[in-house]
């Protein structure tokens, strides 16, 4: 079971030991409570390390952070040392001696009536800074502790949906709630095979992240009752009796179930099904859901039935100039006295259209690399720029569809803006690629209008 306010207590442990940059983000992502139990051939991908040699490097240098020769040291870990066993070591030391320090020091939240989001934001040297986006983080602070609350977060691909979504989970908790993260994309294939395994794949793993034992067996039957009942009668006659406190369950990259529509077409109705049973059974005011999309649905949903179309809608913008600047102090870039970096940072701004994570690449290159402004704002839409492989992406994924390759060929040949079929405009929308201005389509920013201009 997930210990209460672990992530708060990790961003502390962070800034006693002074962690920041790229090795504090890589220290909260490694002892994450949901990564406890991932290999690190997973793990380096979800810190975005360079590669895995590089992640490698960096945890050694995050463990010496630690070692015993350091005021405060874990006894276990000697100066130098090298081999496996260092996480759990570590691990087990913040768990076991470090938390309930911190926790008894007072600094987990007591005031279940909470009902306001505060965000705050770290010193400028720090690489892992969440930048708000008001009052989308306040608005969500205060709907998730309503009972039976639905949230709906939905952007492109790295606009920062994982980060809100835990980010509210994190409040719940500190109000007295139970949260789970699930990320669907964790899914293995064979999970996915048939309604009944996925839902059972569901129910198991919440479970563990609660801290109880799975008891699938008692309460289902999918030849007398049918999976979607038993997973229910799961849910409210185990899960929720268990609990005595509500629980908050954030649904991450909803977009893969999408992917089978066999198993898509009864499980989204089944989430709209458990949110309006709160209006019914007091016992369902006790299951809040946070479900991220990338992408919509693309197959038919009853419009009584779509979870789509309920509860509270967030879509994530691009930053504007003030968060823009934030992010970029807290690389060490300071446009408000620099006339030229304030320049550069609306150049760049409108170039990516305030896209959070490619914002964090251009100055993740300006702090790492010798590129200068200029050179970088010139090969930002071509190949071989910092963008490329990121470019590169959205074209592979437009070669396969060539129905959206042609629809996004009209689009960046257009000046004005154009009129295009409903379902290929909130596609290109979905992917990022364009904005919607009444029933005109646009290229989103600078770099995807110059990029497939020149390539398709």
């Amino acid at each position: 079971m997930k210990p209460k306010g672990w992530d708060e207590f990790l961003k502390q442990i962070a800034h006693d030991y002074d962690l920041h940059g790229k090795l504090k983000e890589i220290f909260l992502v490694r002892f994450a409570y949901e990564n406890w139990r991932k290999p690190d051939k997973e793990v380096w991908e979800l810190a975005e390390a360079a590669s895995h040699e590089t992640y490698k490097k960096q945890m050694t240098e995050v463990y010496s952070y630690f070692a015993s020769d350091k005021p405060n040291g874990c006894l276990e870990i000697r100066p130098g040392s090298k081999g496996p066993g260092k996480f759990q070591i570590l691990r087990e030391w913040l768990k076991e001696l470090k938390y309930p320090e911190w926790k008894s020091a007072g600094a987990i939240p007591q005031n279940n009536a909470l009902t306001t989001f505060e965000v705050r934001v770290p010193p400028p040297s720090d690489g892992a800074v969440y930048i708000p986006r008001p009052p989308i983080e306040s608005d969500c602070s205060q709907e998730i502790l309503k009972p039976g609350a639905l949230i709906r977060i939905k952007a492109p691909e790295k606009m920062g949906k994982t980060s809100l979504v835990k980010l509210i989970l994190s409040h719940a908790d500190a109000c007295g709630c139970r949260s789970v993260y699930l990320n669907l994309r964790e899914a293995e294939g064979a999970m996915l095979t048939t309604l009944d395994k996925f839902l059972r794949w569901f129910c198991a793993n919440i479970s563990r992240e609660l801290g109880l034992k799975p008891m699938l067996d008692d309460y289902w039957d999918e030849e007398l009752f049918g999976s979607l009942v038993s997973c229910k009668t799961y849910f409210q006659g185990y899960l929720l009796e268990q609990l005595d406190s509500p629980l908050v369950l954030g649904l991450d990259n909803l977009d893969r179930v999408f992917e089978y529509p066999e198993i898509a077409k009864d499980f989204l109705p089944m989430l709209r099904y458990w949110h309006e049973e709160a209006n019914n059974l007091e016992i369902w005011q006790n299951l809040r859901l946070v479900i991220a999309n990338s992408t919509e649905i693309y197959i038919q949903l009853d419009a009584n039935q779509s979870p789509f179309n309920v509860g509270k809608q967030v879509k994530l913008p691009g930053f504007n100039t003030e968060q823009v600047e934030t992010l970029a102090h807290s690389y060490g870039l300071d446009g408000n006295h620099d006339p030229q970096m304030q320049e550069f940072l609306e150049n760049l701004n409108l170039m990516v259209g305030g896209h959070p994570y490619l914002l964090k690449l251009a100055f993740e290159a300006l702090a790492s690399t010798s590129i200068t402004q200029e050179k970088l704002l010139q090969e930002a839409p071509t190949q071989g720029g910092i963008y490329g492989s990121h470019l590169r992406r959205h074209w592979d994924n437009l070669q396969k569809q060539p129905e959206l390759a042609a629809a996004m060929k009209t689009v960046v040949n257009s000046d004005e803006g154009v009129q295009l079929e409903p379902t290929l405009a909130y596609k290109l929308e979905s992917m990022g690629l364009v904005t919607l201005e009444g029933d005109h389509v646009k290229s989103s920013c600078e770099l995807y209008q110059r990029y497939f201009s020149d390539n398709l």
